[in-house]
């Protein structure tokens, strides 16, 4: 006890001593009380985060590893909560700062519970993000989602949050704060309704990020299309690909559907869907000769040898049936098509080989029987992919007539002259004489 009592007195000793020597400068002890008491708070800020947050992170590590889990925790909360401790030291200490005058102090406790008030929602919030996270692992969280119900809860959070900042601040009761924003609300909404429900579109849009300078929006209902260039408070500005401009206004992207091609940037995939419109009449079964004919292609080679065997020992299942060809299985060159477009796409090097990818026939009609290409390139540049795509499909109409098919196509005038002229009878000769 005695050894505390004597640091102290040397302490206070030393402190007026200094302030004897700094009487000269009448801030200068201010100022420097004043860097004490905040560089005691940064230090209690950092002992919190980095002491007791990460002994935190480490106890709930051994737990999981504990329990059979490597899934990092992440901890959001506390580093929020921390902030508060140098807002109380603050708030604690700024009454002893010399020479403070008493509006400065003022102020700094209004504002230091203000800080503690937008930490303590900004945590809460933290909360309810990591409650729908935990909610979601449930097997039924897709049949009953809360997300909407919590986005309503963080809302009534940063609104009482904000009417409690601006009370202290401003010195009065959150009640009659809110009698006076409940009468002048009537007006407020009349006077101010686009610019208020702009400011919550602009809020949305920026918190979960639906809409970014740069992306590739389409929003018919505008004549929309191209790429996002500014957003503001009210609007939002699409410059559309032949180099017009479209306004959008800002509520009507939360109102109103567009599609965002963000994403397919970001997956590093193009979508290609195009079909063949194949004449139908021309589908009909392979003969030896051309099955043989066809494994020059070497893309085609294992398939025809394993499709031979396969329907082979299929047929010969049958017994004497098989030998009709009405009850044996043969391949068509349809089908030889189909598996020669797959090999050809598995093998070509502008195609996403990571993302769907398939040959499929659609509903037949009266322009042909579509056979859809269904896959994705690697480069979502929009000329490099119209380049792939127009080369894939150069490369199958000009293939077409190897497997004996023909492309649907209506008849021009060209073909009915040619028709008309092949069925003409000759010109009569002229009369002797």
């Amino acid at each position: 006890m005695l050894g505390i009592d004597r640091v102290e007195e040397g302490a206070m000793r030393w402190l007026e001593q200094l302030r004897a020597s700094l009487e000269p400068y009448p801030w200068a002890y201010t100022l420097l009380v004043l860097s004490a008491l905040l560089l005691l708070a940064a230090l209690a800020n950092f002992a919190t985060r980095r002491i007791l947050l990460r002994g935190l992170r480490r106890m709930l590590g051994l737990l999981a590893r504990h329990e059979g889990r490597e899934e990092p925790y992440r901890l959001k909360v506390v580093p929020r909560l921390a902030n508060v401790v140098p807002a109380l030291v603050i708030a604690a200490g700024i009454d002893w700062v010399p020479g403070m005058p008493e509006p400065v102090i003022t102020f700094v406790h209004g504002a230091c519970k203000a800080w503690i008030v937008l930490t303590v929602a900004m945590a809460l919030a933290h909360v309810l993000d990591a409650l729908n996270s935990v909610y979601e692992r449930r097997h039924d969280a897709r049949d009953k989602p809360i997300k909407g119900y919590l986005q309503v809860a963080k809302i009534a959070i940063f609104v009482l949050a904000g009417l409690s900042i601006v009370a202290t601040l401003a010195g009065v009761r959150v009640l009659h704060l809110v009698t006076g924003l409940g009468a002048a609300t009537a007006v407020l909404m009349l006077v101010f309704q686009d610019t208020i429900l702009s400011f919550v579109a602009s809020v949305q849009i920026s918190s979960d990020g639906r809409v970014r300078v740069g992306d590739w929006i389409e929003m018919p209902s505008e004549n929309a299309d191209g790429d996002v260039v500014d957003i503001a408070l009210h609007t939002v500005t699409v410059q559309n690909w032949d180099k017009t401009v479209t306004t959008i206004p800002t509520k009507k992207l939360i109102s109103e559907s567009f599609r965002n091609w963000r994403g397919m940037h970001e997956s590093g995939g193009r979508r290609i869907k195009r079909a063949l419109y194949l004449d139908q009449s021309s589908v009909r079964f392979l003969d030896a000769g051309e099955r043989a004919a066809l494994k020059r292609f070497v893309l085609l080679r294992e398939y025809l040898e394993a499709k031979e065997q396969e329907l082979d020992e299929w047929n010969a299942g049958l017994g004497a049936d098989g030998a009709l060809p009405v009850n044996a299985r043969r391949v068509t060159n349809l089908g030889t098509l189909r598996a020669y477009i797959e090999r050809y796409l598995r093998h070509h090097p502008g195609i996403h080989q990571g993302m769907s990818l398939m040959v499929r026939h659609l509903q037949p009609a009266a322009n042909g029987l579509p056979l859809e290409i269904y896959c994705f390139s690697n480069d979502t540049r929009w000329a490099v992919y119209e380049g792939i795509q127009a080369d894939i499909f150069d490369h199958l109409l000009a293939i077409l007539p190897e497997f004996g098919l023909r492309v649907f196509q209506e008849p021009a005038g060209a073909d009915f002259r040619a028709l008309l002229a092949a069925g003409a009878p000759p010109a009569a000769e002229p009369p002797a004489g």
